[in-house]
């Protein structure tokens, strides 16, 4: 019988690399605007940089440029905290990357998403009654699966979002896409705490099973 916790890992595995192909330089090593970024890490939900930030800043000539825009979704975009966390979620569920998902399941409790509905990402479009989360879940389906939104949920995203946030939600999927690639392919790992946040969720899930299954017990028993 498959139960939610078994839902919680990609029929395929994660896609990580390993071993790690790249790894974060020393700190020493890092440059001037690492160093001041990880003062202000706090703006991305994170009391320590990830090591995703020094990786990327290998190639200089793209982490500032890249940062910037990365910021415009995430923190500073148009879409709400948890509405971003869900599509965020499911695109590195799409592209197995253990390291999005896990740095983001944390992000995304942060910012108000229930387990249950982290549980549901994992599903799909057919896991929300809301039309809003379901619609969502669909676009960024499509996006991965096709690299075009449906005509179906084009439509429903019409009903919810202005304009510019559709393309928000669409640059979104295909900028954590990119990212995903990239972190699959360099083989990181998960911090220590956020590890730790991981295991923590997985834990509540399980907890939270075997304490519905055994009220069914005590009810069918009755």
């Amino acid at each position: 019988m498959t139960t939610r916790l078994d839902l919680l890992h990609p029929k395929s595995g994660w896609a990580t690399a390993s071993p790690a192909r790249l790894t974060p330089p020393p700190p020493h090593r890092r440059g001037l605007a690492l160093r001041s970024l990880s003062l202000i890490s706090g703006w991305f939900g994170r009391p320590e940089l990830p090591d995703l930030f020094p990786v990327l800043n290998i190639h200089r000539g793209l982490f500032l440029p890249w940062l910037w825009f990365a910021s415009r979704l995430m923190p500073f975009g148009r879409l709400p905290a948890p509405m971003r966390e869900m599509l965020i979620l499911r695109t590195g569920w799409n592209c197995r990357c253990r390291y999005e998902w896990g740095q983001h399941v944390d992000l995304a409790t942060r910012a108000g998403v229930s387990d249950e509905d982290i549980v549901g990402i994992t599903v799909g479009a057919q896991a929300f009654q809301d039309h809003v989360k379901r619609s969502l879940m669909q676009a960024c389906d499509d996006l991965c699966r096709d690299n075009v939104i449906s005509s179906e949920a084009w439509q429903e995203l019409r009903c919810h979002w202005d304009e510019p946030c559709l393309i928000e939600i669409s640059m979104l999927v295909g900028h954590y896409r990119m990212l995903a690639g990239v972190i699959n392919s360099a083989g990181l790992l998960l911090e220590a705490p956020t590890e730790a946040s991981l295991q923590a969720f997985y834990l509540r899930i399980a907890e939270a099973e075997a304490a519905q299954a055994s009220s069914t017990r005590l009810r069918d028993a009755g």
